[in-house]
């Protein structure tokens, strides 16, 4: 057995052994509490970004990159955030590729401060764009503490970005 399998083999029973820890220890009996109905929400508004190149760890291929993004929120979320992006793919116009991210954002959503994660998880098949954007479960702060949902990010003919989050947030602060 070579020395990649056996680092392979011991990867996935390392990821099953945490999965099954993780469901013995959140396990709990059932509860009679009803939780509190939730109601969806959507903040929209511009933002602007800034991208710039980071050193990539495979500098071998060109095809493959690693970007810092700055943003600034304004609308109903207003606020910045900094992450990280990867990407594969050449950029030519019309050309396939994807990229995945992640961005910390600080500000105040609707009125209500705290930070909270977006994750990205972007296809590019042909010029066309398949976008999964979510707020990462559990990453709210503050009193952005239990927001859940999703973002779409709008690109305009002129270039300018905005966003839509639909999200959820229980009421008590």
């Amino acid at each position: 057995m070579t020395t990649q399998s056996r680092v392979v083999i011991a990867f996935i029973f390392g990821t099953c052994l945490a999965l099954a820890l993780s469901q013995a220890q959140t396990s709990s009996p059932p509860s009679t509490v009803q939780k509190e109905a939730l109601m969806t929400k959507e903040a929209n508004g511009p933002f602007d970004v800034k991208i710039n190149p980071l050193t990539a760890y495979n500098q071998d291929d060109q095809s493959l990159g690693r970007f810092s993004l700055d943003k600034q929120f304004h609308g109903e979320l207003e606020g910045t955030s900094k992450g990280e992006m990867l990407s594969a793919g050449t950029g030519a116009k019309g050309s396939s590729g994807g990229y995945v991210a992640i961005e910390k954002v600080t500000g105040t959503l609707n009125g209500r401060s705290g930070t909270f994660v977006l994750q990205h998880n972007t296809t590019m098949t042909r010029g066309t764009p398949q976008m999964n954007i979510i707020v990462v479960p559990d990453s709210g702060t503050g009193e952005l503490k239990g927001l859940a949902g999703t973002m779409k990010i709008i690109i305009a003919a002129d270039g300018k970005h905005s966003y839509e989050l639909d999200y959820t947030l229980p009421d008590s602060r």
